[in-house]
């Protein structure tokens, strides 16, 4: 465990990012591995299946690992202020709350999974492969929501070399399983999905038994789990509005995919290709931005409004810092991953990849920026605005992608996010520079 309230902030805030950017890059690594293995040993139309699922998926992850973090927001928040029974029992309260909706939403998802994917244009070719390989998933969706929250709440306290435990382990067993079932037993899609439930099986108990090793703090004894009723109206306060915030994305990403479904399978495997590629360049920023977040919860609650406000500044100097090292690599090796991430013999895939990349690289400088300033917002818990800049971006950025995508390929896409990405940022710093000095009195007046 960390506690942020105290100390070297630039070095509090390498310290949590370090970890997280590891266990997101081998998280990411496994995805990438997992597409290389469905597209060398399935083939495009496999490949395509997967990558038109993937939106789907992340909606339904997203939408209620949003609730984890605002938990995960309010038990730093404890965790500052010196009050570790809050903290458990915020941690309980998200626990029982958070798995009964997980239930519901793995219900209803799998009832309306083929019109689902009928509706966003999932070509007639791969429906039948894409429905297959989402039931799989969506059966162990719960796990993909434990992982989430355990590691939500790890983090929260500090701790973001212990999820990367958990997570090392299931990524390494997920390629493993992986190169038995697709590549040995050639069981298709539904093997992939299910090497990757199994996977996270592991991880789950694994991240059990670690949080009760090492972290006493988070142990839960049957007298433990209940709800408190207070607490949960405070974190479905927050975590309603993460919720929104995390599935805004996703959505337009799947209306995004459903413009890119109409161009065709090649354009839907390239454009699976650079999504990948794209996860692993903002991996930093968003890990970065996470540990804003936290540092910013935790002197919040520390009544420290001098290392919030320093909190942010450093912190997005630091992320400003790694733009020009991810834009000469992505410049530099564009092709080279998008040949890895494509079936053998997929030149015009390659060449839509490269092209997009080429383009895209010079804008990363854009996520440094937005995911600093809201990982900020959620440690001082703006939901609100990190919610509507969110719908903003994603907005402008959708309506771009339908203008755009018909007339320039998939590399449109690329000039419709920086535009989405620009406009949120001027919105997010009006807004800061509007507010900051009430924030930051109103963390003196709670302190008196």
């Amino acid at each position: 465990m960390q506690k942020m309230t105290q100390g070297s902030i630039p070095l509090h805030l390498i310290r949590y990012a370090i970890p997280m950017i590891l266990g997101n890059l081998l998280q990411l690594t496994y995805n990438a591995v997992d597409s290389m293995i469905i597209g060398k040993c399935l083939g495009e139309n496999a490949l395509a299946a997967v990558s038109t699922s993937n939106p789907i998926m992340t909606i339904v992850v997203l939408g209620v690992s949003g609730l984890s973090m605002g938990a995960s927001v309010l038990m730093s928040r404890f965790y500052g202020a010196n009050d570790p029974q809050k903290v458990k029992r915020e941690f309980a309260t998200s626990l029982l709350f958070s798995i009964f909706c997980s239930l519901i939403v793995f219900l209803l998802g799998l009832m309306f999974s083929t019109a689902i994917l009928k509706s966003i244009r999932t070509p007639d070719e791969i429906l039948l492969e894409a429905g297959i390989y989402l039931r799989v998933m969506l059966f162990g969706f719960l796990l993909t929501f434990l992982y989430n929250l355990l590691a939500a709440a790890m983090r929260s306290l500090g701790d973001s070399k212990t999820p990367l435990i958990s997570l090392s382990v299931s990524c390494i067993l997920n390629i493993l399983l992986d190169l038995l079932f697709v590549a040995v037993f050639r069981m298709g899609v539904f093997g992939a999905a299910f090497a990757t439930i199994l996977s996270q099986l592991v991880s789950v108990l694994t991240q059990i038994v670690l949080i009760y090793r090492r972290m006493p703090i988070l142990r839960l004894s049957r007298a433990d789990l209940h709800i408190d009723p207070s607490l949960l109206r405070e974190t479905l306060s927050i975590g309603s509005l993460t919720a929104l915030q995390q599935s805004a994305q996703p959505i337009g990403k799947v209306l995004i995919q459903s413009v890119i479904n109409a161009q065709g399978v090649l354009a839907i495997g390239a454009f699976n290709a650079v999504c990948r590629i794209d996860d692993f360049a903002c991996i930093p920023a968003q890990s970065i931005g996470s540990a804003i977040m936290t540092c910013t919860a935790q002197n919040r609650g520390g009544a420290r409004p001098d290392r919030c406000r320093d909190t942010f500044r450093k912190g997005l100097m630091i992320a400003l810092a790694y733009f020009p090292v991810i834009c000469s690599v992505t410049l530099l090796f564009g092709r080279l991953m998008v040949s890895a991430l494509t079936p053998n013999d997929a030149d015009e895939m390659i060449r839509m990849g490269t092209a997009y990349l080429s383009v895209k690289a010079w804008f990363f400088i854009m996520p440094c920026i937005t995911n600093s300033i809201q990982g900020f917002f959620r440690g001082m818990t703006r939901m609100r605005i990190v919610l509507f800049s969110t719908v903003l971006q994603i907005s402008i950025r959708t309506l771009f992608v339908m203008i755009l995508v018909p007339r320039m390929g998939i590399t449109g896409e690329a000039f419709a996010c920086f535009i989405g990405w620009l406009i949120m940022a001027v919105w997010e710093f009006t807004y800061y520079f509007a507010v900051r000095k009430k924030m930051y009195q109103s963390i003196e007046n709670n302190a008196e």
